[in-house]
């Protein structure tokens, strides 16, 4: 294998781990906020905005 081959292969792993790295913060965010829905529903029955109207 050349090494001009090896440099993109790299290229192109590094890439792909930070699309997944990207991807899985977005997971925690979805989470955490509906997390944060969930907990401030418990302390406020009448809670009823969504979290995309909330400004973080």
């Amino acid at each position: 294998m050349s090494s001009a081959h090896a440099a993109e292969l790299d290229h192109q792993r590094d890439h792909s781990e930070r699309q997944a790295k990207r991807k899985w913060r977005e997971i925690e965010s979805i989470k955490d906020r509906q997390r944060l829905q969930r907990e401030l529903e418990e302390l406020d029955g009448c809670f009823d905005i969504a979290l995309d109207d909330l400004k973080f």
